[in-house]
């Protein structure tokens, strides 16, 4: 049997991927020191580090299940011949000498054998040429390609492992790389920490013991502190459970994500290309008329139409409305016959006693105008199909020769009743909506303008252009017709190379490159196989405008996320400029790890835990490590500021020597505390009721946590949780000094150096709003 590959980690994955990361690795040694001095008290970041962990598991698995589920809706089917007997399986329950029952639109599930029929195979998944290639009797089908035209019968050879595709897809899980630039920033953070942390770590114990004659305990203990502070433990943990919640909520939007990443990639996007068929229109085709052309009587129409439909293999959409419209008859016998492709757009079939009728496209069977009453369908966003018949020979490679039309087939497809509201929503995101089809471009403009597409009039034919001239025309034009998939492909290249992020929705084969090709890949539900397997999103009700919840998601995740991170970053810059000021004037670190716990408990973890989940679709417009330090370093940097002037006032004698239970502790970390709530205030700008509600009960909450604990302290307990000493008067005095300098600090470099402006309350403020 095959083995199916699932789209999600397995639950050993994640609680392994959360488990052994290097920031655990590094907690956990810094765990192992404090314990072999017995600095019991300064532990109880283990315990926030296993709360962590054991939510981001919880949320992760949770995502997990729900993406599970919907993927079942998702999973395709194969139909097959075993026994005699003709039935559909799961693609996973395939068994080696199945007959494997292939046409248009299939995926071709495991290698096998054609035993009968003829068939045209798209295998640019496997080898990126985008040409059909022919299979006939006898020849090789490998896994992973998949059918454009034609019918066969092909016989299993393998499954699972020995497919073709699944050792294809072995070679690319080795080198596949994650496109998540809040995840490489953070492993940027992360190499830079983890380089930083040891030489750091050694020359502050070293110091501690050598230069300064401490005992064992301190010097594991400010070590710790220095150390744990260079890491943003939290931070890993929020972009986790950001996108597993973003996943969770579009589950119940029938939206199968298939890429844990493409939520992100989707915020970035401001390019979005849409399929005409089953995107802005329901798919639902029909025919609504058929004109003549003059000297051609209907009975010969209708049995060379007739015939054809009989004996075809093919079987897309506009096939299926065909048959459904046309009785099907055995007037004519066939020859032979060229199945439909989305390149040549156009099928043919080759009667005994009559001639070979062809079916397609305009501009392939009359190059010249079609009357009026036809082009007046086609501006009105109607398909037409036009049928010929010809006494001259017809190949697949050489143009159609000169056809006698005998008749235009009028096909409608309705446009979604919701098109025109999503469309509306993303032009006001500042999203550019592209509609790219095979199509008739004046049919598909008609159809754009009455989905309220921008610009609709301004289209253009692809079949008539170069493609040297795409780059100038993929930003000048909003509508494309007569698009070949590789000229899909190459319109998304050339909107990449003019600094665009593109998002690309399809339903068929003739998709697949330019799904591959773009940032963010969707397939709708009832689209192919192929499609389906290939795009991260999936929107299983074949409803595009629920595309508005996706890029608000992503949206939502890469927003709070940014804004969190600045908090975060407040602590990791300032804890390795000051450990390097330690180390050049052999001073002590200023702080304990229980302190250190405390500001990640209550100033960086609760307030950008709850803001996570807030709606942000503000257009993204920034770079996420960038703009978290452009955040972080004003407020990081009036803390060495402050400590800076400690240092100076400490060699004036007017404050003592830093560490356990002394004043100069009691004022550095009621300062980095009050540094840290200005974090959490610019993360809040502009207020609303969550906003106020986060920063009022942060602030509270640092300070009465203090209070309390100094309190039990030095009535209850007497045990001292923090190892902070009650500050008195005069270090009052110096903190509410400290404090105005650390604002004034701040702002001077937020606006001088970090050119923080007035645009960047604008930019919160309209992220809120909308």
């Amino acid at each position: 049997m095959n083995k199916q590959e699932k789209i999600t980690k397995t639950t050993g994955q994640i609680i392994k991927e959360n488990l052994f990361t290097l920031f655990n690795l590094l907690n956990l040694l810094i765990a192992v020191a404090l314990v072999s001095v017995h600095a019991w008290s300064n532990l109880f970041f283990i315990l926030v580090i296993a709360l962590n962990t054991t939510i981001s598991i919880v949320q992760e698995l949770k995502a997990k299940q729900l993406v599970e589920k919907l993927s079942l809706l998702s999973m395709p089917k194969a139909d097959i011949e075993r026994n005699g007997t003709v039935m559909q399986v799961d693609i996973a329950e395939v068994c080696l000498d199945d007959i494997l029952l292939l046409e248009s639109g299939k995926q071709i599930c495991s290698d096998s054998v054609i035993q009968e029929g003829t068939v045209e195979v798209n295998e640019s998944l496997l080898t990126g040429e985008s040409d059909a290639v022919c299979k006939k009797e006898g020849d090789f089908l490998l896994s992973g390609s998949s059918v454009i035209s034609g019918k066969c019968r092909a016989k299993v050879v393998h499954v699972g492992s020995e497919n073709y595709a699944s050792q294809i897809v072995r070679e690319a899980k080795k080198s596949k790389s994650i496109h998540s630039e809040l995840v490489l920033s953070m492993r940027k953070v992360t190499r830079l920490t983890g380089f930083l942390i040891i030489p750091l770590g050694i020359l502050l114990f070293i110091q501690a013991l050598l230069f300064r004659d401490n005992d064992m305990y301190s010097a594991v203990v400010t070590t710790s502190a220095g150390l744990l502070g260079m890491l943003p433990k939290g931070l890993y943990l929020l972009i986790s459970i950001g996108l597993a919640a973003g996943i969770v909520s579009l589950s119940r939007k029938n939206v199968l994500v298939q890429d844990l990443y493409s939520l992100e990639n989707l915020a970035h996007v401001d390019v979005l290309c849409l399929d005409k068929t089953g995107t802005l229109t329901e798919g639902k085709m029909q025919v609504e008329d058929v004109v003549l052309f003059p000297g051609v009587s209907e009975d010969t129409v209708l049995r060379l139409i007739g015939s054809f439909l009989r004996h075809t293999a093919d079987n897309n959409a506009t096939f299926q409305a065909l048959n459904r419209h046309f009785a099907l008859s055995d007037a004519c016998q066939p020859v032979q016959s060229i199945p439909f492709s989305s390149d040549r757009k156009w099928s043919a079939m080759e009667f005994s006693d009559t001639g070979t009728f062809v079916i397609g496209a305009p501009e392939r069977l009359c190059p010249a105008e079609l009357p009026e009453k036809i082009e007046a369908h086609m501006q009105a966003g109607k398909r037409i199909i036009l049928a010929g018949i010809t006494e001259d020979q017809v190949d697949k490679v050489n143009p159609l020769p000169k056809m006698q039309l005998l008749a235009a087939i009028v096909i409608v497809d309705p446009i979604r009743k919701n098109a025109s509201a999503a469309i509306d929503y993303f032009r006001s995101e500042g999203v550019e909506v592209k509609i790219i089809s095979g199509d008739n471009p004046v049919t598909v403009s008609a159809i754009a303008e009455q989905a309220g597409v921008p610009e609709a009039g301004k289209f253009i034919d692809l079949s008539t252009v170069n493609d040297e001239e795409l780059d100038q025309i993929a930003e000048e034009y909003s509508v494309f017709g007569r698009v070949t998939p590789v000229q899909k492909r190459l319109l998304v290249k050339a909107l990449h190379r003019k600094k665009h992020t593109v998002a690309m929705t399809g339903d068929g084969v003739n998709d697949l490159l330019a799904l591959k090709e773009a940032d963010c890949s969707i397939a709708v539900g009832q689209g192919s196989d192929a499609a389906r397997q290939v795009a991260q999103l999936v929107l299983l009700d074949s409803d595009f405008s629920v595309l508005r919840d996706v890029l608000m998601q992503g949206r939502r995740v890469v927003n709070n996320i940014t804004r969190s991170a600045g908090v975060f970053f407040i602590k990791t810059i300032y804890s390795v400029i000051l450990c390097l000021i330690c180390i050049i004037t052999n001073t002590p670190f200023p702080f304990v790890p229980v302190q250190i716990t405390l500001i990640d408990l209550i100033i960086e973890g609760y307030p950008s835990f709850f803001a996570s989940f807030e709606p942000n679709t503000g257009k993204v417009t920034f770079r996420f490590l960038p703009e978290a330090i452009r955040r972080a370093a004003p407020n990081a940097i009036s803390i060495a500021v402050c400590f800076v002037l400690y240092l100076i006032l400490n060699y004036l004698g007017i404050i003592g020597a830093g560490g356990e239970n002394t004043q100069a502790n009691a004022l550095l970390f009621l300062t980095i505390g009050t540094v840290g709530i200005m974090g959490v205030f610019k993360m809040c700008r502009p207020f609303n009721k969550l906003r106020s509600f986060l920063l009022a009960t942060t602030a509270i909450g640092f300070y009465a946590v203090v209070s309390l604990c100094l309190f039990l302290k030095n009535h209850i307990l007497e045990y001292d949780i923090l190892k902070m000493a009650v500050p008195d008067s005069s270090t009052l005095l110096i903190f509410l000094i400290f404090t105005i300098v650390s604002i004034a600090a701040e702002r001077i470099f937020a606006l001088t150096v970090f050119k923080e402006q007035h645009g960047d309350e604008t930019l919160l403020k309209y992220n809120f709003h909308h």
